[in-house]
C-alpha cells in the first residue's frame, strides 16, 4: 500500500515513523518552513526532516496549485494519511488517492472539532478523550468514523502528557484503519452526538482568572501547559508588576476567613505558595518568572519579596 503523509510539527512525526516501518511512503507534504520565534531564522518543519533523512519526496505547497496536484498524482498513492498537517486539505487532494484520505484527531468525535482538542478537553475538565480516525471531507472534522480508542484523563494529566499517552493510541488506530481500507470494508460510522469545538489557543487564553473557582484554574494550567502557558501578574513594591507563568499546581484546601481572590495566603516551606480562588485555594508549585529559568515555586519564593498577602493579578 502506498501512502501520501501529511503532517507538520513534532508530534506528526512518530506517525510518519511507524509508516515509514511498515508501508510504503510515497511522500509527505508540510508546511512551508516558516520564521522561528528568535531571531526570525527558517525553521524546517519536523516531518519534514524526517522526510528528508529517509530520502522520501517532500512536498511545502502555499496553495494546491494545478502542478503541484499533478506531482502529488504522478505518486499514485492508495490512501493519504493526515496528522496535524496544520491546513484544510481541498477536496481535489484528498480525493487523489484510489481509497481516499483519513485523518487522526485527538479527541473522541464529534467532540472537540478544531485545532486544539487534547488543550481544550483539559481546560473544561474532560475525565475521558482519546484518538478517531475519520474519512475526510470538505468540512472540518465531519467525516464518517473509521476507528476510535478511548483513555481517561486523569489529575495527574497536562497537555504534554496527554500528548504523550495519545501518540501511541493513535499509531495503532493508524494500523487498523489502514488494515480496514486494505480489506474493503472501511465504510465508516456517521459521528453521533452533540458536536463541540477546541478553536485555536491565543495567548490570552492563557491569563489566569483569579476569582474562578481553583478546579477550574487548576485546569487551565494544565491545558496551556504546552502554550501559551498559564500566566499571571505579580504586584510588588510600587504597583510594579511582573508576569509569571504557572507550571505545576495542586488544589489546596488553603486558610481559612475572607481573602481576596489572587491573594497569597501561605507560604509552604520546600513547596511554594498557596493563593486564594474565588473557591477554594491553589498551591503553586513550578513557575517561570519572566526573564529567568523554570524554578520551583519555594525557590522562587526564596529569590523574590513574595510574602503572605501579596496580590496577583
Amino acid at each position: 500500500m502506498r501512502i501520501l503523509f501529511f503532517g507538520t510539527p513534532e508530534i506528526s512525526s512518530p506517525f510518519l515513523e511507524s509508516l515509514l516501518k511498515n508501508y510504503e511512503v510515497a511522500g509527505a507534504v508540510t508546511q512551508p518552513d516558516r520564521p522561528s520565534a528568535r531571531g526570525q531564522k527558517l525553521r524546517q518543519p519536523p516531518v519534514k526532516l524526517l522526510a528528508l533523512a529517509s530520502n522520501i519526496p517532500v512536498f511545502q505547497p502555499e496553495k494546491f496549485t494545478p502542478v503541484i496536484i499533478d506531482e502529488l498524482k504522478a505518486l499514485k498513492p492508495d490512501v493519504s494519511v493526515v496528522v496535524s498537517y496544520g491546513e484544510l486539505i481541498p477536496e481535489e487532494v484528498f480525493n487523489l488517492p484510489a481509497l481516499g484520505s483519513f485523518n487522526v484527531h485527538f479527541s473522541l468525535l464529534p467532540k472537540y472539532r478544531g485545532a486544539a482538542p487534547v488543550q481544550w478537553a483539559l481546560v473544561r475538565g474532560e475525565k475521558e478523550t482519546g484518538v478517531t480516525t475519520f474519512r475526510l471531507e470538505k468540512t472540518l472534522d465531519t467525516g464518517p468514523i473509521f476507528v476510535q480508542k478511548r483513555i481517561p484523563i486523569t489529575d495527574e494529566d497536562d497537555a504534554d502528557t496527554l500528548f504523550q499517552k495519545l501518540i501511541p493510541l493513535g499509531i495503532e488506530a493508524v494500523d487498523e484503519t489502514l488494515k480496514l481500507l486494505s480489506s474493503g470494508k472501511a465504510y465508516g460510522t456517521p459521528q453521533q452526538g452533540e458536536p463541540s469545538y477546541a478553536q485555536s489557543i491565543k495567548k490570552e487564553d492563557g491569563r489566569i482568572a483569579w476569582g474562578k473557582p481553583a478546579r477550574e484554574i487548576f485546569n487551565l494550567i494544565r491545558g496551556m501547559k504546552h502554550w501559551p502557558v498559564a500566566f499571571t501578574n505579580i504586584i510588588g513594591e510600587g504597583n510594579t508588576v511582573k508576569t509569571v507563568k504557572i507550571l505545576k499546581a495542586s488544589l489546596s484546601e488553603g486558610t481559612a476567613g475572607p481573602v481576596t481572590a489572587g491573594t497569597i495566603t501561605e507560604l509552604v516551606k520546600q513547596k511554594g505558595f498557596v493563593v486564594r480562588c474565588g473557591q477554594g485555594s491553589l498551591l503553586i508549585e513550578e513557575v517561570h518568572p519572566e526573564n529567568k529559568n523554570p524554578m520551583s515555586a519555594w525557590q522562587f519564593v526564596l529569590g523574590s519579596r513574595l510574602a503572605v498577602g501579596s496580590v496577583l493579578k
